[in-house]
């Protein structure tokens, strides 16, 4: 290992081994939704992230959902929403987590939140539940991805000054009109030196998630590497997808959702539907995914990998062979639908994956039914776009 590949390990760890990373979820679940096609009688296994997702899916009524995350804090996230689902009114939930502050956090969550938390849940939040509290700093701006997300709008507001741009590309009526204020005003500015510096730097792009694995394929797989994977990320989102309901991008370009651009739990209706009992099929659990399903006593037909895989693929290989094992003994046989991203084009990674079925080591593609010209026609769509592929795969009985 390199010296700088061991720097890189380094920060990687320590930007995310004690923080909250990820504030809000970034997958498309418009997506998740028609890969997924949701039935009562699914049981689900998402990596937590935020929770959004989690809470999502649930709204269509499957059987249950298993959050699993091994960062205790993104649980606890979700465990806060489910929190304020359960105590709040609408009006309080949207303004803690539409507007990313109410300016009575700390009174509602010691008043009603606080005893609907799972103990770690309850010393996590009791020390920071003022991430909410403090109107010149949105929730949104807190944890490492919305640090990140806090420098890029110091940024475009104090340095290139291209504030008024931003909010006229979120607030346009057409995909003319928005590309039209990219092209014409927003690329030159904001692309300047000092940023394709930064977004050059394994530091920054440890901020949103992204390790030295996940780094390497794309620069292999992506003609100009992860600097012009990241423009032409930014460039499709401006250009060619509508960002009137792009919450992903609204709520870190400003720090909050409004009620027509927000994930679907925080709507009224479907609010109203998780209050009424939706919620409860929503459980976390702190742990690595091959560990949970381990442990697990029934079976699961639907999994969301989001792109952790990327990170196994390198130096934890053998996890993630071990993970794929886990997966199969706990699959729904005949009746289970996986679906997982990836930085780079391609997971190549996955071919070389052996499993035990039956007593005799066989290859993992083997078992797999891949759907790619639906993967493909719904990667083209989605809001976020900053993966470099999507892949759904059924599993064969």
């Amino acid at each position: 290992m390199s010296f700088l590949d061991w720097v890189s390990g380094r920060v990687f760890k320590f930007v995310h081994g004690n923080n909250l990373v990820y504030n809000t979820c970034w997958e498309d679940p418009r997506l998740d939704h028609v890969a997924l096609n949701l039935g009562p009688q699914d049981n689900v296994l998402v990596i937590t992230s935020a929770g959004c997702n989690a809470l999502d899916y649930a709204i269509k009524g499957p059987n249950h959902v298993h959050a699993v995350d091994m960062n205790p804090r993104q649980n606890a996230l979700l465990d806060l929403k489910k929190a304020g689902i359960r105590a709040l009114e609408y009006e309080d939930f949207f303004k803690l987590f539409g507007q990313g502050y109410h300016p009575n956090a700390r009174k509602l969550y010691q008043d009603k939140l606080r005893k609907e938390l799972p103990q770690w849940s309850q010393n996590y939040w009791d020390r920071w539940i003022k991430f909410f509290g403090d109107k010149n700093r949105s929730f949104y701006f807190r944890g490492t991805s919305g640090q990140f997300a806090r420098m890029i709008k110091i940024y475009t507001d104090r340095v290139i000054r291209v504030r008024p741009l931003i909010d006229a590309a979120l607030n346009a009526k057409s995909i003319e009109e928005q590309r039209e204020i990219y092209d014409k005003q927003l690329k030159a500015k904001f692309w300047s030196r000092p940023m394709k510096f930064a977004m050059n730097r394994d530091t920054t792009l440890s901020m949103v998630g992204v390790p030295k694995a996940q780094r390497r394929q794309v620069e292999k797989q992506y003609e100009g590497g992860i600097l012009k994977f990241v423009q032409d990320s930014v460039e499709a989102v401006f250009r060619d997808l509508p960002l009137q309901d792009n919450y992903f991008w609204r709520v870190y370009m400003t720090g909050s959702y409004t009620p027509e651009c927000c994930p679907e739990y925080l709507k009224p209706d479907n609010f109203q539907k998780l209050k009424g009992g939706l919620v409860d099929r929503v459980t976390t659990h702190t742990d690595s995914v091959q560990a949970f399903l381990e442990q697990h006593k029934g079976t699961i037909s639907r999994f969301v990998l989001l792109d952790h895989m990327d990170w196994l693929s390198d130096k934890f290989f053998p996890l993630l062979e071990l993970e794929w094992q886990s997966i199969l003994e706990r699959a729904d046989p005949g009746k289970t639908r996986i679906i997982w991203r990836s930085g780079g084009l391609r997971t190549d990674f996955i071919e070389k994956v052996s499993v035990t079925v039956d007593g005799k080591q066989r290859m993992l593609t083997e078992f797999l039914k891949f759907h790619p010209d639906l993967a493909a026609e719904l990667h083209e769509k989605d809001r976020v776009h900053t993966y470099g592929s999507f892949y759904i795969a059924d599993l064969a009985a």
